[in-house]
């Protein structure tokens, strides 16, 4: 079994979410007390490129999950991540969005995230699962993969920095507003999740407390940069959605009152904490391409 981390605590056991016989064989051989299930496609751009794969691994894929668990005979807490994105094109009259805000998917991967939100709730109600749903809005952070437009912000800054590229940035939609929260509250968050005593079935929003356009997300990042003066700002065609969800602004009350949770990680911090990451990731990159 190969070892991932010198803790010798974390080991690796092979699935694939489109192999049903795969994860018959882990849950079987793990025989799990929590499933934090996040296995996804979960770049809703490239989901309106391959709409029939992203459909079938996140719709398909959670139903596969949930009945090798519930095959298994055992009752492990299971968490299935569903996504801010169910609610899509969300009517101002909604905001802030709560849990009972009509679904409007936007793309493909909404519409498969819906799919594996109901599902979720079904195997809860239908066959006596001990599943609980969320919702998780905008999160960002460290080691965030560079397809997101902050990291991708960020990316650019710090090759900007050295000279790597020319100084300008290039974007997509700006004006989408969202509510901004740190991946490390949201790992909190679905730690609490799974060990609060909480009902099996329920659906809960997680985010954060700072909500700004992504256009002033990126001009935060620029702010922070040695280069801000010289950095220029260009749309990317190949960046913009056919279709965008662009208000993503949560009431998470309920899973608050639930579980006392709370962001304890600020906007600053967390894009601070971004740049910087990416700073070092790029630096270590140009001195390896050196060597």
């Amino acid at each position: 079994m190969p070892l991932v981390n010198a803790g010798r605590r974390v080991y690796l056991h092979e699935g694939d979410l489109l192999d049903q016989g795969s994860l018959n064989r882990v849950v079987s051989k793990v025989n799990p007390n929590f499933i934090f299930h996040l296995a996804a496609q979960s770049y809703p751009t490239a989901s309106f490129a391959s709409p029939v794969a992203t459909l079938d691994t996140n719709i398909l894929g959670t139903a596969r999950l949930l009945e090798a668990i519930a095959a298994h005979g055992e009752s492990p807490r299971v968490h299935v991540c569903s996504s801010s994105e169910v609610y899509g094109r969300v009517d101002r009259k909604h905001l802030p969005i709560s849990e009972e805000a009509p679904f409007g998917p936007a793309s493909p991967y909404s519409i498969s995230k819906i799919g594996t939100d109901l599902l979720g709730q079904f195997w809860a109600e239908a066959y006596g699962v001990d599943v609980l749903v969320t919702r998780m809005f905008t999160h960002t952070g460290p080691r965030r993969g560079d397809v997101f437009a902050e990291s991708s912000f960020a990316k650019q800054i710090a090759l900007i920095e050295q000279d790597a590229i020319e100084p300008i940035i290039r974007v997509g939609n700006l004006n989408s507003l969202r509510t901004w929260s740190d991946v490390r509250d949201a790992v909190r968050a679905y730690y609490l999740l799974l060990t609060s005593d909480l009902p099996p079935g329920e659906v809960y929003n997680i985010g954060g407390d700072y909500s700004c356009t992504v256009g002033d997300m990126l001009k935060h990042l620029i702010g922070l940069s040695t280069r801000k003066d010289a950095i220029r700002v260009e749309v990317d065609p190949s960046r913009l959605r056919p279709l965008d969800a662009d208000l993503q602004v949560p009431t998470t009350e309920k899973f608050r009152v639930a579980t006392g949770w709370s962001p304890e990680i600020g906007f600053d911090t967390t894009m601070n904490d971004l740049l910087n990451y990416w700073r070092a990731n790029v630096a270590t990159q140009a001195v390896s391409s050196r060597r």
